[in-house]
């Protein structure tokens, strides 16, 4: 049975939330730019998580998450100008932005143990 993990299964749940609000903003609000973007970013995040599961050592393991942690970075500068240009409403990016929140915080919470290690 293979071992679960965590990361990868909260980068993939918020990857379906980014194709989501993907669709929305070109569909609903014809926003094809910064939809662009955060699509970009977000679905980003997962496959540099997934690439890290077979690194070829513990520096290219912290490498690959410290990627798909830029790419938290980049996500969150989106969702922001997204809601202060009024795009998306408050109580959307608060969504969002707690489940981003979260993989950000697991991310730093790995990286900073495999390096103590």
């Amino acid at each position: 049975m293979k071992k679960r993990n965590v990361i990868s299964e909260l980068s993939i749940e918020f990857a379906l939330r980014i194709i989501k609000l993907y669709k929305y903003l070109c569909d609903e609000k014809h926003e094809y730019d910064m939809s662009r973007q955060i699509y970009r970013s977000g679905t980003s995040i997962g496959a540099n998580i997934a690439e890290s599961n077979n690194a070829q050592s513990k520096a290219d393991y912290i490498n690959k998450l410290s990627i798909a942690l830029k790419e938290a970075d980049e996500t969150e500068y989106w969702l922001t100008l997204l809601c202060l240009s009024g795009i998306i409403s408050e109580s959307e990016h608060d969504s969002i932005q707690k489940d981003l929140d979260i993989i950000i915080g697991t991310l730093i919470n790995i990286i900073k143990k495999v390096k103590e290690q």
